[in-house]
This record gives structure tokens, C-alpha cells and sequence, in this order.
């Protein structure tokens, strides 16, 4: 089982998932058993089996990339779950969210509680969830930068995201991407930092890296 924290609070299962690498998770609550799914991609089987044993409450999407997405009805037939995205693009995901997300909206299963924080760039819906010292970022935050934008105007946007709502929590928050490898939040600042002292052009965007780009 890719069991990847396990603690008294919740119980995070990490799940790598088809061709693009992308990272689905479950949240388990260790006192009932209720479950909360963050994305679904690709091979949806995969996290179904991890599930499997838990009651899946809710489905939190990040945003509403394909890659983020194909699995959603899938997942969504085999367990009844709820899905819950934010407003902003969510008429591109497969089928309509029955919760509209918003910045700051709580949600839970069992003791598990997840807070919303929309960070718009990547898309306009973008968001990351936050559980404790636990943040799922999606395709905001990656180890080493943020995530691909189309122009500048969205870095712009999604720089603001990042730095006024994610980079503010504590040092020792973990972060969950989308694809890839962890990080924290303390790492992050860093990187940041020595992106924040250079000089950059103006029409500066797509796979940007807070270290040399």
C-alpha cells in the first residue's frame, strides 16, 4: 500500500498514475474510516484499490486538466462520492461539481478537515487544499517552481497566488504536488527567494524555475 503519512490525524496514501506521472491521494480518517480523494487521473483503478475499505466521502479536484480529470467518472460511479472543484472553469470538467469550492470553504469526512485555497494561474480554478501541515497543490507549486503558464499575465497571477496564500503557511508544511517528488514550504521560500532578486523579461512564462529561470 502506498502509504505515505501515517498519523493520528489522517492517514495520506500517494498514488502515481498513468503516462503523465500524475499523483492521486487519499485521505483517511484513522477514527471512522471516511475518506476524501484529491484528483483523479488517469488509471483510476489504482486509487480505487487503495480506497477500497474506506467510505469515500468527496472528491476534490485542483483543477480541470484532463490529466487531472479523466478518471473523475469513473471514480465517482464506484464509490457515490461527492466531487467538489471551484466555480471558475469547472464547466470543462467531465460532468458539473455538486460543490462549487470556494477560497476559504472547510470540508470534512470523519475528523479530516480540509480547508480550500484558491490560487488562480495555472487555470482560473486553481486550488490547493490544506489538511494540518499537509498541502496538495496540484499544478500550482512544484519542488523547484510553479507550475506551466500560458502568459505572463497568468505567472503574474499565479506568483501572487503562491506567494501571498501558500508561502505564508508554516516552514514545516509539507507540499503534495501534482506530479513528482515533495517538498515543503520552507524549501520553497528559498527557491523562491532567489527568483524574487533576479531580473526577468517581461513576457516571462510557461516552465519556469524559481532557480534559473
Amino acid at each position: 500500500m502506498p502509504l505515505h503519512y501515517d498519523g493520528s490525524d489522517v492517514k495520506i496514501y500517494k498514488v502515481v498514475m498513468g503516462d503523465m506521472g500524475n499523483n492521486g491521494y487519499l485521505l483517511v480518517c484513522p477514527e471512522t474510516n471516511k475518506s476524501i480523494i484529491i484528483d483523479a487521473p488517469f488509471e483510476p483503478e489504482k486509487l480505487l484499490a487503495v480506497a477500497k475499505g474506506t467510505e469515500v466521502e468527496i472528491i476534490l479536484i485542483t483543477h480541470n486538466h484532463y490529466d487531472h480529470v479523466d478518471g473523475l467518472e469513473t471514480i465517482r460511479n464506484e464509490t457515490n462520492a461527492l466531487v467538489g472543484a471551484h466555480s471558475a472553469g469547472a464547466e470543462e470538467l467531465p460532468f458539473p461539481p455538486d460543490i462549487y469550492l470556494a477560497d476559504g470553504d472547510i470540508i470534512s469526512a470523519g475528523r479530516v478537515n480540509v480547508r480550500a485555497i484558491h490560487t488562480p494561474g495555472h487555470t482560473a480554478g486553481a486550488t490547493c487544499y490544506l489538511v494540518g501541515e499537509h498541502l496538495f497543490t496540484g499544478d500550482t507549486l512544484f519542488p523547484g517552481g510553479p507550475g506551466a503558464t500560458r502568459t505572463s499575465e497568468a505567472l503574474h497571477q499565479s506568483i501572487r497566488s503562491i506567494t501571498k496564500k501558500l508561502l505564508v503557511l508554516p516552514g514545516d508544511t509539507a507540499v503534495y504536488p501534482g506530479h513528482g517528488d515533495d517538498t515543503t514550504i520552507a524549501i520553497a521560500n528559498e527557491e523562491y527567494e532567489v527568483f524574487s532578486h533576479r531580473t526577468h523579461p517581461p513576457d516571462l512564462c510557461g516552465n519556469v524555475s524559481w532557480l534559473s529561470s
